[in-house]
C-alpha cells in the first residue's frame, strides 16, 4: 500500500468519524451544534405571530413597490363620472374615490410606498448616526462619553413634535427625501444610548482584554469583536423605528408640515378625507387602517426578533 493510498484512508476514516459524531443519539436526543443565526432563525420561525406579520407586511410592501403594475388606476388622475363613490366592487373601487374622482385604492398603495420609502430612509440614517455616536461613547469613555451622552440627552429633552414642525418650515416639507432627512436627525438618540450600554459591557469582557494584550488596533476590536455582539439589539431597534417614522411622517403629513402634492402621503390622505368623516367615511378609514396595520405588523416582527436575537431564550 503506497503513502498516498495511507493518507487516503486516514481521511476517509476521520471524514466517518466526524459523520458518525454528528450524528449521535442519546435517549432520543440528536446532539447538534447551531451557530447563533442558527438559534435565532429557528427561534423567529417558530413565533407564529411574528411569522404572520412578516408574511402580511411583505404582501403590503410588494402591493406597494410595485403599485405602478397593481394600482388599478393611476393615483392623480380625475374621473369627475366616478367621483364620490363609496367602496364598490363596481370598477374595482374597493377603496372608494374621492370628490374628483380618484381612485382612493391606488391613492393609498402609491401612499404606503412612500411612508415605507421615507422610514427606511429614516431607520437606516439613525441606525447609522446612533451606532456611531453610541459605539465611541461606550467604547472609550471618559470627557468623550461625557460630552456625547450630555449631547444625546438634549436632544431627548426637546419637544419632539415641535422641533420637527420648526424646522419642517425652515427647511421646506413636500419632497420626501427632505422629511427622511428631518426625521432622521432627531431618531438616533435611542439607539445611541441602546448601543453605548452594549459598548460598556462588552469593551470590559475577557475577548475584548485578550485582544489588546495580542496588540488589535481600536478599530479592529471595535468592529470585528464588539460590534457584531451588539447587532441584535440594532436590529431590533431599526424594526421599530420603521414603525415609528412611518406614523410620525404621517403626523407631520397630516398636519400640513410633511409630504405635500404631487407626492402621495398616508397622513396627506387622510387629512384630505377629514373634512367629509360623515358623508364619506372611506377617504379617511382605508389610509388610517393601512397604517396601523403596517405599524402592528411592524411591532410584531421586532418583538419575533427581540425574542429570537435573546440568547437567554431557549428553542423548545
Amino acid at each position: 500500500m503506497t503513502d498516498q493510498q495511507v493518507r487516503i484512508d486516514e481521511a476517509l476514516e476521520t471524514e466517518a468519524t466526524r459523520a458518525s459524531l454528528d450524528s449521535v443519539h442519546l435517549e432520543g436526543l440528536e446532539i447538534q451544534s447551531l451557530t447563533q443565526w442558527q438559534l435565532a432563525r429557528r427561534k423567529f420561525l417558530q413565533h407564529r405571530l411574528a411569522m404572520t406579520a412578516l408574511i402580511v407586511l411583505t404582501i403590503i410592501f410588494l402591493a406597494a413597490l410595485f403599485a405602478d403594475w397593481v394600482a388599478p388606476y393611476p393615483f392623480d388622475v380625475p374621473n369627475v363620472p366616478d367621483r364620490s363613490l363609496a367602496p364598490t366592487l363596481e370598477g374595482f373601487h374597493i377603496f372608494g374615490t374621492d370628490k374628483i374622482g380618484r381612485d382612493y385604492f391606488s391613492r393609498t398603495l402609491y401612499g404606503t410606498r412612500t411612508s415605507m420609502y421615507v422610514a427606511f430612509i429614516v431607520a437606516s440614517l439613525s441606525t447609522l448616526l446612533g451606532v456611531a455616536v453610541g459605539g465611541i461613547a461606550g467604547y472609550y469613555g471618559g470627557k468623550l462619553d461625557n460630552l456625547l451622552m450630555r449631547l444625546t440627552d438634549l436632544f431627548l429633552t426637546l419637544p419632539f413634535l415641535a422641533i420637527l414642525l420648526v424646522l419642517s418650515s425652515f427647511l421646506g416639507a413636500g419632497n420626501p427625501i427632505r422629511v427622511a432627512f428631518i426625521l432622521a436627525f432627531l431618531f438616533w438618540t435611542t439607539t445611541a444610548r441602546i448601543v453605548r450600554g452594549e459598548f460598556l459591557g462588552l469593551r470590559e469582557k475577557e475577548f475584548v482584554e485578550a485582544a489588546k494584550v495580542l496588540g488589535a488596533s481600536d478599530n479592529r476590536i471595535i468592529f470585528r469583536h464588539i460590534l457584531p455582539n451588539t447587532v441584535g439589539p440594532i436590529i431590533v431597534n431599526a424594526t421599530l423605528t420603521v414603525a415609528a417614522a412611518i406614523l410620525v411622517e404621517a403626523a407631520l403629513s397630516f398636519l400640513g408640515f410633511g409630504i405635500q402634492p404631487p407626492f402621495p402621503a398616508l397622513g396627506k390622505l387622510i387629512s384630505d378625507g377629514q373634512d367629509s368623516l360623515t358623508t364619506q367615511w372611506w377617504l379617511a378609514t382605508f389610509p388610517g387602517l393601512t397604517i396601523i396595520l403596517i405599524a402592528l405588523c411592524i411591532n410584531f416582527i421586532g418583538d419575533g426578533l427581540r425574542d429570537a436575537l435573546d440568547p437567554k431564550q431557549r428553542v423548545k
